[in-house]
């Protein structure tokens, strides 16, 4: 393991924290530009999906750090937390409730910073940890010195790429064409494309603003929707490698920025007379 951090130090990349020494803990942090903490999920995707998609997603693109020339230290992943209600009553999802996931991403997050890592990127794979990590990362920002990045795969690559790649059918959809294939470059024999039918996802509404809309039993709906038949392992390569480079220019240009100033319970300063407010 010495040897591995000497070279580590020298050219950058990617050492897992579960295998490292507690004596070099001290000497990797102070060297380390980031942490990386991938969240997941385990949810029902359809038939055609593993269990661990979440997890197979967070882990993979959180690995291609290893490539985009920063050095970093990997973090177990978060495996699980809260599920929506669509997801939930199907079977092998495992939910928590949305205030225990926040509260264990708080203590998970507060862990690594405390560890000597101030930046922790968060690679998030599953659309219901988007407001759970926000939370926590806000918690854990006021507590402590920390800059705390979240990232979501999906949204690394844009809709107009995945249309590029797809078609004019929507893709984008829980367990559809884009998820699946996503798998398919990481792990292709997890994946079973001929178990799932084509499930077009409901339309969205026809309103240009944005609005989130959380709904009990959307129809059709069975624990999945998309078009399954348009993913690949060639789509999924392509998108693997689109998300990795954005990935990369994201994380060299926040690594190049300075760290915050440490929180402070101090009260807002008060003009002085004569100042403006």
């Amino acid at each position: 393991m010495d040897e591995l951090i000497d070279e580590w130090q020298a050219g950058g990349g990617l050492i897992p924290a579960s295998r490292l020494p507690g004596h070099e803990l001290a000497r990797v942090a102070e060297a380390a530009d980031l942490a990386v903490l991938p969240v997941g999920a385990v949810e029902w995707h359809g038939p055609h999906l593993p269990l661990g998609t979440d997890l197979v997603l967070a882990e993979g693109f959180a690995s291609e750090v290893d490539r985009v020339g920063v050095r970093a230290v990997l973090f177990p992943a978060v495996a699980y937390t809260a599920c929506p209600g669509q997801t939930r009553p199907w079977p092998g999802t495992v939910a928590v409730r949305p205030e225990t996931a926040v509260a264990y991403l708080c203590d998970v997050l507060e862990g690594i910073v405390a560890a000597g890592f101030p930046r922790v990127l968060v690679v998030n794979a599953h659309d219901a940890n988007m407001s759970v990590a926000r939370a926590a990362m806000e918690w854990v920002s006021g507590r402590r010195r920390a800059s705390l990045m979240l990232v979501n795969w999906f949204q690394l690559v844009g809709p107009d790429e995945t249309a590029a790649l797809f078609g004019e059918l929507p893709s984008r959809g829980h367990g559809g064409a884009y998820e699946t294939s996503a798998v398919l470059g990481f792990d292709p024999e997890a994946v079973h494309p001929a178990a799932a039918t084509d499930l077009p996802p409901r339309p969205k509404l026809p309103t240009p603003h944005p609005y989130a809309l959380v709904e009990s039993r959307p129809e059709p709906w069975q624990g999945w929707s998309g078009h399954v038949s348009l993913a690949s392992e060639t789509a999924g390569r392509r998108v693997r490698e689109l998300a990795a480079t954005r990935l990369g220019e994201i994380l060299r240009t926040w690594v190049a920025a300075p760290l915050p100033s440490p929180p402070s319970t101090d009260p807002v300063p008060q003009p002085q007379p004569g100042e403006t407010p």
